[in-house]
């Protein structure tokens, strides 16, 4: 990454006031512009290139001359193509830009440039509550799963009472977890896709912060029998509504009490030790990204992946729609020809399900990526993939299956956040870190989410909602190897409980949502 300055590189106090833009690649031809808010026309820059336009934060400029039709550059890649022509300093906005086609699969190289693996990180650890299959969670919950979505309002009301009158007992279990849902019934439940639901919920109820003591709360009629969620070996806890012993709502409710007093009991009795960061299944997302993603969050996030890689744990990232557009430079990293294949095949497969729906890559980029600078879903795309670092992918799973190597790992997810963050917690994940341009709330209550911010304007702005800053890369405050390394240093502490993400402290938090392409009837 290269950059222009508006002052000596070495005077950092004033580098984030000083006219700047960032070019990533030296064959780019344009740039974005660092400054809060953005720079008005007649800007100046160090190396002579004066604004003809204004240019908002994240926006960007030309820095040459472009002709109808010529290509666009940034990360050295085509990003799409000048729509007439555009002077030297004036504003790239996406009306300016017609959008590539997406590399053809068939012709993508598998296999064909795999990264040597790097030394190892074997002395780091963290600490874990282990289970009895050997997993380790980062959280000690109860989960209450449903097998449909009639006892939802049941499951709710339970719940309420389980904090206010179980919870303060048992000071060892961080919480409990409904796993609701739109499934279960009014489904073709044995129609193609289907098992993409089935097998998040199935998955889910493995997750490893769950302790193996998940409960199930169904309805006595629904087509998704609550015993199919029950993981196998774990006692049958399960509460039917319909059940004929039962004598009114307040029955039940004393059922699924008496219930969850009883796991809270075992969960209570456990407590966390010393485990190796090998143990760390982790999750990576990107929303409410914007022009800064690729070049401060995801990259320090992509340096702090190659360290967890090197400690042994598995890594996973996703969001099928936003590596469509950049899977060219994915699949030489695959391990072998078979992972670069399934790779493949998952971006085939969601082409279809689009094409299907009547829609396109193209409708993945939102007003708000749009504001943060992001022309289309090839720019979003490019700077989405830096997440993923540098080691070799090792593995592909499809939506909603579980984690079985280490490493990093392509999981296929559809790019909204609340799926993506589903799907991941039913592969396994125990900690995900969420980067974020254009700010959210976004939580999830059975994993903690560091939530990581590519500008420091927004850092600073939502100072109880970020987590951690990386917006000091742009402004040179900071290298991107610097600041990937406390990052990591931040995930093994909040794995370990001795910090918390905004999200817990607060208690929000996202609803889980299911990923279903199968079918209604």
């Amino acid at each position: 990454m290269s950059t222009e300055l508006g002052a000596a590189p070495d005077a950092k106090a004033d580098n984030r006031y000083q006219p700047r833009y960032i070019r990533l690649h030296p064959a780019d031809n344009v740039a974005i512009v660092v400054n809060d808010f953005g720079l008005p026309a007649g800007t100046v820059f160090s190396d002579g290139l004066k604004l003809i336009d204004f240019v908002p934060q994240g926006h960007k400029v030309a820095l040459v001359a472009l002709e109808d039709g010529e290509i666009i550059r940034r990360y050295g890649e085509v990003i799409g193509y000048a729509i007439g022509p555009i002077h030297a300093g004036a504003w790239v906005d996406e009306s300016r830009i017609r959008m590539p086609t997406p590399p053809v699969l068939a012709a993508l190289e598998l296999a064909t440039a795999v990264p040597a693996p790097q030394p190892a990180l074997d002395t780091f650890t963290f600490e874990g509550y282990r289970n009895r299959d050997g997993s380790v969670g980062t959280k000690n919950i109860l989960a209450i799963s449903t097998s449909v979505q009639c006892v939802a309002g049941t499951l709710d009301f339970a719940i309420k009472r389980i904090r206010a009158e179980l919870l303060p007992k048992y000071p060892n279990v961080d919480g409990v977890v409904a796993i609701t849902h739109a499934y279960g019934c009014g489904v073709a439940i044995a129609a193609p896709y289907s098992n993409i639901p089935i097998r998040t919920l199935q998955n889910l109820a493995k997750n490893p912060n769950f302790g193996g003591e998940v409960m199930v709360v169904g309805l006595g009629c629904e087509k998704l029998l609550p015993d199919r969620l029950i993981p196998e070996g774990s006692a049958p806890n399960i509460v039917r509504m319909q059940d004929e012993t039962l004598q009114g709502f307040g029955a039940i409710i004393d059922e699924i009490m008496r219930m969850a007093d009883a796991r809270l009991q075992i969960l209570n009795a456990r407590s966390r030790e010393t485990c190796p960061a090998s143990d760390l299944v982790i999750g990576m997302q990107c929303g409410g990204s914007d022009a800064f993603s690729g070049v401060t969050a995801n990259p320090a996030l992509g340096f702090a992946a190659d360290l967890l890689v090197r400690a042994g744990a598995a890594v996973m990232f996703s969001e099928v729609t936003e590596v469509r557009d950049a899977v060219h430079l994915l699949t030489p990293r695959a391990a072998t020809r078979q992972v670069g294949e399934a790779l493949v095949r998952e971006m085939a497969w969601y082409d279809e399900y689009l094409a299907r729906g009547g829609a396109d890559r193209s409708a993945n980029t939102s007003p708000g990526n749009k504001k943060g600078g992001l022309a289309n879903i090839v720019e979003k795309s490019l700077g989405s993939i830096a997440k993923s670092g540098t080691s070799a992918i090792v593995g592909v799973l499809s939506p909603g299956e579980r984690v079985q190597q280490r490493g990093l790992i392509f999981a296929a997810t559809p790019a909204s956040d609340f799926i993506c963050g589903t799907l991941q917690l039913a592969s396994g994940m125990t900690l995900q870190i969420f980067t974020t341009g254009r700010g959210t709330p976004y939580g999830l209550a059975a994993a903690p989410v560091i939530k990581v911010s590519t500008r420091t304007e927004l850092a600073e702005r939502w100072h109880d909602l970020i987590d951690f800053d990386a917006g000091r890369i742009a402004t040179g405050e900071a290298t991107i190897e610097e600041t990937g390394w406390d990052l990591f240093k931040t995930i093994l502490d909040v794995a370990s409980g001795r910090k918390k993400p905004w999200s817990d402290q607060w208690g929000i938090s996202n609803d889980l949502t299911l990923f279903n392409p199968a079918p209604i009837t």
